[in-house]
C-alpha cells in the first residue's frame, strides 16, 4: 500500500543534490481510551483552567512563558517565537559521515523512510550503496514543521532511513548510576560461569522476527472489546454537532449567480445587454410575484385572525347566554313557592 509523502525536499552533501520525499516508518498502535461521562455517556473534553482560581479562561488570555527558576517565568511573545524558528530550507543537510557502530541506539528517536522523487533514482542508489559498503551513516540537520532536528541517514536494504535523533544534551550520562565496572576483579565472572552463560545465550538465539512480538495489553483489551460487542454490551456516544451557519445555502446560490454572470460577460457587449434586460424583467416579475404572494398571505392571515376573533366572540356570547338561562331556570326551580294571600 502506497504511503503519503509528508515532506518533500532534497539530500545535500558537497555538490550532490538528491530530491527525496519522507514517509512515516512507524505507527502508534496502543489502545486509545476516550473519556466519557458515565451518567450520560457524553464525551468529556478538556478545558483551559486557571490552576489558582480553578476557573476556565479564554485562549486570548493565554501567553507562553519559560520557567528559568522555581516560580519565575519569562514571557515570550508569538512574534519572538516566530523569529526564533530555524530557517526552512527543505534540505536534509549532511554535516558529516561517521561509522555506524559509533552512534549509540539511545540517540535514535523516530524513523522515516526516504524515497527518491523527480528522477533521483540513480544518485539515490549511489549514496545508499556507498554508505552500505563503507559501514558509514550520514549525520544531518533537517527542519520539519518549523522544528530543527538532528538525524541519521542510514542504509536499510533498498531504502535509506532518516532516523531523527536526540540532541547530545538530551541524553543523560550513566556516570551517576551504580554500575559494575568492566574488568573489575570483584565482579569479573569465572570461566565456567562465562561458558554456561554463553551456552544459554546460544540456546535462546534465533533470527530476528518482529512479527512474533505483540502488544499483549492491546490484544487483551481489544479481545475484551470484541466479546462485549458480540454480547451487545455497547454504549452509544453522540458527539455534539456544531450548528451550520444560517447563510450556508445562500453562499451556494451566490456562487451559481456569479458563475452565470461570468458566462454572460464572455458573450460580448450585445450578450451583456440581453441578459441585463431579461434579468431586469425577471427581477420585476419576481418582485411582482413576491408582492402578490405577500399580499395574499397578509390577506389570508388577516382573514384568519378576523374569523378567529369573530368565532371567539360568538362562542363567548353563546356560552354566556346558555349559562345565564341555565342559572335562571335552576334558581326558579330551587326557590320556594309562595301561596296566594287569602
Amino acid at each position: 500500500m502506497a504511503t503519503r509523502t509528508i515532506w518533500k525536499g532534497a539530500i545535500s552533501f558537497g555538490l550532490v543534490h538528491i530530491p527525496v520525499g519522507l514517509h512515516t516508518a512507524s505507527t502508534e498502535s496502543g489502545v486509545d481510551f476516550d473519556w466519557l461521562d458515565k451518567r450520560s455517556m457524553d464525551p468529556v473534553g478538556y478545558k483551559r483552567i486557571n490552576k489558582r482560581t480553578g476557573k476556565e479562561i479564554d485562549k486570548d488570555n493565554i501567553v507562553k512563558g519559560v520557567e528559568y527558576e522555581d516560580g519565575q517565568y519569562v514571557v515570550i511573545s508569538p512574534e519572538e517565537i516566530a523569529d526564533a524558528y530555524p530557517r526552512t530550507t527543505q534540505t536534509i543537510e549532511i554535516q558529516q559521515f561517521v561509522d555506524a557502530a559509533d552512534v549509540s541506539f539511545v540517540y535514535l528517536e523516530r524513523p522515516y523512510y526516504v524515497a527518491p522523487i523527480n528522477k533521483g533514482q540513480k544518485v539515490y542508489a549511489l549514496l545508499r550503496d556507498t554508505l552500505a559498503k563503507s559501514g558509514k551513516i550520514g549525520i544531518a540537520k533537517v527542519v520539519i514543521q518549523t522544528k530543527q532536528h538532528l538525524a541519521a541517514l542510514i542504509p536499510l536494504g533498498d531504502a535509506l532511513v532518516l532516523n531523527l535523533m536526540r540532541w547530545g544534551d538530551d541524553v543523560k550520562s550513566t556516570d551517576e548510576l551504580d554500575l559494575p565496572k568492566a574488568g573489575a576483579k570483584a565482579t569479573t565472572p569465572s570461566a565456567s560461569e562465562l561458558k554456561m552463560a554463553r551456552m544459554l545465550v546460544d540456546d535462546m538465539s534465533g533470527a530476528w522476527d518482529p512479527e512474533q512480538y505483540k502488544d499483549e495489553f492491546k490484544s487483551a483489551v481489544m479481545g475484551l472489546v470484541a466479546k462485549k460487542v458480540k454480547a451487545g454490551k455497547t454504549e452509544t456516544v453522540v458527539e455534539p454537532q456544531e450548528e451550520s451557519p444560517a447563510y450556508a445555502d445562500n453562499v451556494i446560490d451566490l456562487t451559481e449567480l456569479l458563475q452565470r454572470s461570468l458566462k454572460g460577460k464572455s458573450g460580448g457587449k450585445s450578450a451583456q445587454d440581453a441578459p441585463a434586460k431579461s434579468g431586469r424583467k425577471a427581477a420585476s416579475k419576481s418582485a411582482k410575484t413576491a408582492a402578490r404572494k405577500t399580499s395574499t398571505n397578509t390577506a389570508a392571515n388577516m382573514a384568519t385572525k378576523t374569523a378567529t376573533k369573530t368565532a371567539t366572540k360568538t362562542a363567548t356570547k353563546s356560552a354566556t347566554k346558555t349559562t345565564s338561562k341555565a342559572a335562571t331556570k335552576s334558581a326558579a326551580k330551587s326557590a320556594p313557592r309562595t301561596r296566594k294571600a287569602a
